[in-house]
């Protein structure tokens, strides 16, 4: 039966796509053959109110013995306050036609991980499903129905879909909408299905369906952009446009007209906070700091009433909250002191485009926005400083919840990373050494942060692993520096040090080599070969701007000489700049490096990563250089 599937997963790869595109099934490198996905019906019937009922027909059987830990159990994400999952019908069915079911303490019902700290802002819950008995070659079979109460937006639907990496044999996307609330539809891999005479649509009702019409997967390359960004997805919505989305969202929400009203407690709070500060940017920075170092952040609350935010009082009052709460007290207390801004949308992690058809799956998070001041803020983002943004959110899309129009998050922002580390060799091989590391702008605040939260006792643990990590034993000391968060200097620059000695760091009396690179807690090297991970690519992917530079010192002990330096090294490359050069200062040789990046935009193609390649390959035989000495 296992090699039936097996066959059936070449064959169905060539006939979905036919003789012309047979060259795809070539390069499927992302199907896994462990599973296969004998259908999955997913059928939504919406009233005019944005209220459905959800039932999902699904079956899917176990090729290989090593999908059994994975997929021996089905996951039913539901809302406890929106939601009631209404009926659960499920088995195993073994190759002789034996079904069974799972027995009821095999269904459980328990909260969604992520939510576990704060229940009562994150209703996400799970029903579990443990099949029985499972084994390669069973088919598990789940059909269960979903009511959604209380829609998110009241009289709207939206909906985003997509496909597992699997073979899919039959998945379908049935929408049956009321015939005054036309489904909008951006369809990438999935075909619509007309309507046969054995369809039974229920009064009053319009069906839209598709069919997923993919054929190969690429496996995901490191880094490379949202699979939704580019693969075979269905994004439906009742939403005209992403302005009448915007609407809809303020509809629901106290943020993001520009207007929240402060209260008398975060009116004075904020009139304090920003006593003596030159100017707007000022305030608004030391108010979004603030919120980010003082409101605990908890997941994504969703009341009785849809996506809706509490209070900025009461959020204020509970000093917690989700990304809305942050974003409606921000905005509170930048209106205290005359200042005015707007919640708006992003995707906080690797999606860069938006689908047509407005659908709040891409949205996952909600930042503030000062037009006045061309600032965006992210309140939530404890480990980032006002004035700068997380990583994740660079070169997004941003939609603008009191316009309703869109605006583009910062491609660039100050964030350099600078490494000294010297190394004191003694006759016997053991080393003495001293790392100095310097992040500023973004990067000092993700520094200071993971080293304020280490205890101090786990500190010179770290230069232990450290060590391990760069094949070396030893021990050492860190220095942390001033890890309290920066002042109203707006200081963004912090320094640390680690100390200590190595064993066997060099053989002496030789000739041996001494490596030249050594990346302590992401370093130069680590930077470029994140960069250059991937032999090849066919997917976009996120390349951040990359400011770094390391010194490397060794002093040698007496009747040591050095036999061969390496070359330096120049180049110029697109928005790639790396110079490196070697040199002797009388016992010492110091090695610099220096790698700067910068792209016109977050992201880069494949013909980007194919034109910096050359180039990336060359500072990569760099980094791997080797000084050669000898001793007597």
């Amino acid at each position: 039966m296992l090699y039936r599937y097996f066959a059936m997963l070449l064959s169905s790869a060539l006939l979905c796509c036919g003789p012309a595109l047979a060259h795809e099934a070539v390069r499927d490198t992302g199907t896994d053959p462990a599973v296969v996905i004998d259908r999955h019906i997913q059928h939504y019937v919406v009233e005019p109110s944005g209220a459905y009922l959800l039932t999902v027909d699904a079956a899917k059987t176990i090729v290989e013995q090593r999908a059994v830990q994975e997929h021996g159990q089905y996951y039913i994400s539901y809302n406890k306050t929106l939601d009631d999952v209404v009926a659960i019908d499920a088995y195993t069915l073994k190759p002789d036609g034996r079904r069974v079911p799972p027995r009821p303490d095999q269904i459980k019902d328990q909260q969604e991980a992520a939510s576990s700290d704060a229940p009562m802002f994150q209703d996400t819950r799970l029903k579990i499903i443990v099949f029985p008995e499972v084994a390669a070659g069973d088919q598990l079979v789940v059909r269960y129905t979903v009511r959604r109460n209380t829609p998110l937006f009241p009289g709207h639907f939206e909906d985003l879909s997509s496909s597992p990496f699997y073979l899919n044999k039959n998945f379908v996307l049935v929408y049956d909408m009321p015939a005054s609330m036309p489904l909008h539809a951006d369809a990438v891999g999935f075909v619509p299905v007309p309507l046969s005479p054995r369809d039974v649509v229920p009064a009053g009702h319009r069906r839209y369906q598709w069919r997923y019409a993919g054929c190969g997967n690429q496996r995901l390359e490191a880094d490379a952009v949202s699979y939704l960004d580019y693969g075979k997805r269905l994004a439906v919505s009742t939403f005209a446009d992403y302005a009448d989305f915007a609407r809809a969202f303020r509809a629901n929400n106290v943020l993001g007209t520009g207007s929240a009203a402060p209260s008398p407690a975060i009116a004075t709070l904020a009139r304090q906070l920003t006593a003596g500060l030159p100017d707007a940017r000022a305030r608004a920075l030391a108010l979004s700091d603030w919120v980010r170092r003082n409101i605990r952040y908890v997941g994504v609350y969703i009341g009785p009433g849809g996506v809706v935010a509490h209070p900025a009082a009461t959020v204020l009052d509970n000093r917690y909250g989700d990304c809305k709460d942050h974003a409606a007290l921000l905005e509170a207390m930048l209106a205290a002191v005359g200042i005015g801004s707007t919640g708006a949308l992003v995707n906080s992690g690797n999606a860069y485009q938006l689908p047509d058809t407005p659908t709040l799956g891409v949205f996952n998070h909600m930042i503030t926005y000062v037009p006045s001041l061309d600032l965006y803020l992210d309140p939530t983002a404890d480990s980032t400083m006002a004035g700068y943004l997380p990583a994740g959110i660079l070169g997004k899309p941003a939609l603008l919840l009191a316009s309703g129009s869109f605006a583009m998050t910062p491609i660039l922002q100050p964030a350099r990373s600078r490494t000294t580390t010297w190394f004191d060799i003694g006759r016997d091989g053991r080393s003495r050494f001293k790392v100095s590391k310097t992040a500023s702008g973004a990067s000092a605040e993700p520094w200071r942060k993971t080293v304020r939260e280490t205890r101090v006792a786990e500190r010179d643990q770290f230069v232990r692993r450290m060590l391990q990590g760069l094949g070396q034993k030893g021990q050492g000391v860190f220095d942390a520096g001033k890890v309290d968060s920066p002042g109203k200097d707006g200081s963004d620059e912090y320094s640390l040090s680690l100390s200590g000695s190595s064993e066997h760091f060099l053989d002496l009396p030789g000739p041996s080599a001494l490596a030249t690179t050594y990346d302590v807690w992401g370093g130069l090297g680590e930077a470029v070969f994140t960069l250059g991970q991937e032999k090849e690519r066919y997917q976009a992917f996120v390349c951040p701007a990359i400011d770094a530079e390391d010194e490397t010192g060794f002093r040698l002990p007496k009747g040591v000489r050095v036999l061969a330096l390496p070359k330096s090294t120049s180049l110029m490359n697109g928005g790639i700049h790396y110079q490196s050069s070697y040199a002797r200062r009388g016992s010492a040789i110091v090695v610099k490096r220096r790698f700067t990046f910068r792209h016109g935009r977050a992201t880069c193609t494949p013909d980007d990563y194919r034109a910096m390649q050359p180039a990336l390959e060359r500072i990569m035989r760099d980094l791997r250089s080797q000084v050669v000495v000898s001793g007597r």
